[in-house]
Parts: structure tokens; sequence; C-alpha cells
């Protein structure tokens, strides 16, 4: 998997419309875009995020269509990218959305 450091390693940059963004940068950038760039990421991700105490796990699957090893897959890459936080409580992990990531990132594309 990689080790993509989290996006909000991006902040302190001016947004592009300012400057040009510097090829770490920009990297890391992609490297969001890459992980909401596929749509069950993305509405896993909005699905945890409507949620202000937490998703289960067990709770995702059937609102996504897929199966539990593929929702657990896409949450994971969600995770690595820093996009999640999870926590277990009991048998179940609870994710929950860093919305800080995405700020950091909507940032350098605001104009």
């Amino acid at each position: 998997m990689s080790t993509m450091k989290s996006p909000s390693a991006i902040a302190c940059c001016p947004p592009v419309t300012e400057a040009a963004l510097d090829d770490e940068t920009a990297h890391r950038l992609a490297a969001v875009f890459a992980v909401l760039g596929d749509p069950v990421r993305l509405r896993l991700f909005s699905l945890v995020a409507s949620q202000p105490g937490g998703s289960c796990a067990c709770d995702l699957v059937e609102p996504l269509g897929r199966s539990q090893p593929t929702v657990s897959h896409h949450l994971k890459v969600l995770f690595d990218s820093g996009l999640v936080d999870r926590e277990r409580r009991g048998r179940w992990i609870w994710y929950s959305a860093r919305p800080e990531a995405l700020a950091t990132a909507a940032e350098l594309i605001n104009c």
C-alpha cells in the first residue's frame, strides 16, 4: 500500500490560482483526488462524513450495495489516505471523516 502522507501535510501553500504548485504538493494533492476519484470511495466517504458520530463499518455494506470485503477494502484506502479515522468499539470498527483533510485540499483549488 502507498505511504502517502496525510492531506493535511499539503497545508501552507497558496491556492493554484495564486501560484503554481510545487512537485511535492502536486503529488500529494493528486493522491487525495485519486482516492476520491473512485465512485464507491467517494460515496463511502460521503456516507461516513454525513454521520456526526461516525459510522460502523457493518452499517455501510447495505447502502453501498457492495460486499463486506469490498467495503472494508475501500475504508482501508480512505483511512490510509488520512481522509477518515477509525476506532474499535467492541467487535466493530467505527469510521469518522477528517473534514480538515478535505478542507486542506479544497483550499488549494479554491479561487
